[in-house]
């Protein structure tokens, strides 16, 4: 079964992604975590995405299509995947198509006011790459994983974040229309808890 996770940035499309990955046995792929990947390693891939990251854009197609199209290729895609991240707009949902059959779409609806809360209190930490919050963390500064100190990825500061949802609502939300005519499109309210999120993205795939 290929599935996609859709939503705005901090919607918890990674989180819930990866519970279902865990529970289906099958691999997420996760275009942002690619990215991160190879800008942390300084691939020619990761430096090119890496101001367009920043400036809260969305990495052009080509870059993303021939990532994935490498990923896609390996072995342990051969029975499902689920796509967290991609694709973000209508060439990119077409560029999909050819590739692979999507069976559903899960669309994590929030509003705008509370992804911005909830991505000003994001942690992220530079050795492991475990994401957290401040809710979470308490009174600790250091990663819950690895021990190491953790800081905040320069696309979650408030600024970067209203551009980000920006470039969303012009460039991504067209997508739930275009699924939704597919007859592909369920909807999962992820404003809550996460425990709460997760009980409504497995009630989206029932």
């Amino acid at each position: 079964m290929n599935i996609i996770f859709l939503g705005p940035p901090g919607s918890g499309k990674g989180t819930h992604a990866q519970r279902v990955s865990e529970d289906m046995g099958i691999p997420r792929i996760s275009t942002g975590d690619m990215l991160r990947e190879q800008m942390k390693n300084g691939t020619p891939l990761g430096r090119e995405a890496q101001a367009f990251v920043e400036a809260g854009e969305l990495v052009p197609d080509g870059l993303v299509i021939k990532m994935l199209q490498e990923r896609l290729a390996q072995p342990d895609c051969a029975h499902g995947v689920i796509f967290d991240g991609f694709p973000r707009t209508l060439p990119q949902a077409e560029a999909l198509a050819q590739i692979a059959d999507i069976d559903v779409v899960v669309n994590m609806e929030i509003p705008d006011e509370v992804i911005v809360e909830r991505m000003q209190g994001r942690r992220v930490c530079p050795a492991c790459g475990h994401t957290t919050h401040v809710e979470q963390l308490g009174d600790s500064q250091s990663c819950p994983k690895c021990g190491q100190g953790l800081t905040i990825r320069k696309d979650d500061l408030p600024e970067t974040v209203l551009q980000r949802l920006r470039v969303y609502h012009e460039q991504t939300q067209p997508l739930i229309a275009h699924y939704q005519a597919l007859g592909l499109l369920r909807s999962a309210d992820s404003s809550g808890a996460v425990e709460t999120t997760r009980a409504n993205v497995r009630a989206a795939l029932a």
